[in-house]
């Protein structure tokens, strides 16, 4: 009976283990680094739909406002999580009877985890309840005196 050689035990050296080890460490590092900025880009986008929710409040409650002098004289409203926002608001006439230009401002100072954010919107809105009659009277004559011109052309 004839016998064959032992074969050689065929194994991983240290080198190919180390070798396989730093390729491992790379992969979990680039990895977790892509893996907190998905976090990071989670929370910068729920602060800034926060900051977008607290805006329309805002903005819903300025313009649904009837009275010119509140609005003018601006204010503060309480966020959820304690947090106020601070508005002014600049209200200009037009040369449309009952049409002006709003222009309002809001910032939120930092609370907590919560950022610091601040905004400015220009708006243009019809409302009649903020007009002065009298002023109202005149741009209109303006404006149908300037509509006879053009037909008489």
């Amino acid at each position: 009976m004839r016998s064959d050689p032992p074969c050689p035990r065929r194994a991983f050296t240290l080198i190919e283990v180390l070798v396989s080890l730093a390729i491992f460490a790379l992969a979990s590092v680039v990895l977790s680094v892509a893996y907190l900025n998905v976090i990071g880009s989670y929370r910068a986008l729920d602060s800034q739909q926060r900051s977008d929710e607290d805006w329309k409040v805002l903005r819903s409650g300025v313009l649904t406002e009837p009275d010119l002098a509140k609005v003018e004289e601006g204010g503060r409203v309480v966020l959820p999580g304690g947090r106020e926002l601070a508005w002014r608001a600049k209200v200009e006439p037009t040369e449309i009877a009952d049409l002006f230009r709003l222009t309002l401002e809001g910032d939120v100072p930092a609370a907590g985890e919560a950022e610091a954010w601040q905004r400015t919107q220009h708006l243009y809105v019809l409302r009649p309840s903020w007009s002065d009659p009298a002023e109202r009277e005149k741009l209109r004559d303006v404006t149908r005196q300037r509509l006879f011109q053009e037909r008489v052309k």
